[in-house]
């Protein structure tokens, strides 16, 4: 007899198991703790877009006041250049006073900061760049943000200010020094220069920094380094006011 070939029984594909009822909720369950994360990590950060909201102006635009702040950043190696942000930052400040927005400038930063003297680079590249000293007046001990303010109000005694900063910082700034007691309104400087990363990690940082910001606001806290009342910004706002 001729070999007959018995055809194999043909095996259906295995159908996907259904996702069990308990994972399922496990899996809203995580979906919903990601979320919370989420909205309660950036809730600092909303707060201060909120408090600081329509505050941030160009020059032409700006208020006029008697005082900017100017927040110190990162110096160059060798300690004698602005980096690129504090670079832009106290281009925009002379533009304050070129278009006489401002009478003085504030320079707030750490004269014993990692990467040098932040104040004094600044107060050099502001008169390499046509800035009267007279018109400058140094807050060595602005250490962050909330201590700039602070200080601005308790030892400078600004009770109104124009703030220089990059955008990304201006929105914490303007909300500190407001929650303090300073009617601030911001001129961003931009960040012509600046590479695209050091901008995103900046904005990331800032992130970060809003948690402390939201502290600090909240908590009231006094600045790092305390001093007696200092008149040498109300003179020399004196000194340029016609």
């Amino acid at each position: 007899m001729p070999n007959v070939t018995t055809p194999e029984p043909v095996t259906e594909p295995d159908e996907p198991k259904p996702v069990r009822p308990r994972r399922r909720r496990w899996l809203r369950r995580l979906a919903v703790l990601a979320v919370v994360l989420v909205v309660v990590g950036l809730a600092p950060t909303v707060w201060i877009r909120a408090a600081s909201a329509g505050r941030l102006v160009g020059v032409e635009q700006a208020p006029a006041a008697d005082v900017a702040i100017v927040f110190g950043a990162q110096v160059a190696p060798g300690g004698q250049d602005p980096m690129t942000f504090l670079r832009n930052r106290l281009d925009k400040a002379a533009a304050l006073i070129v278009a006489g927005k401002v009478k003085a400038l504030l320079i707030s930063g750490d004269a014993h900061g990692g990467s040098g003297n932040e104040v004094r680079v600044m107060g050099d590249y502001l008169a390499r760049h046509g800035v009267e000293p007279s018109r400058v007046v140094v807050d060595p001990y602005g250490l962050d943000t909330y201590d700039t303010c602070r200080r601005a109000r308790d030892v400078y005694g600004v009770t109104r200010a124009l703030l220089v900063s990059q955008d990304i910082h201006l929105y914490r700034a303007v909300t500190l020094c407001r929650r303090v007691g300073i009617d601030a309104w911001g001129v961003p400087s931009g960040c012509d220069g600046c590479r695209t990363i050091t901008i995103w990690k900046n904005q990331a940082r800032d992130v970060a920094a809003a948690w402390k910001a939201a502290s600090d606001a909240v908590r009231g806290r006094p600045p790092a380094v305390q001093s007696p009342p200092d008149p040498s910004l109300r003179d020399a706002v004196a000194a340029h006011t016609p």
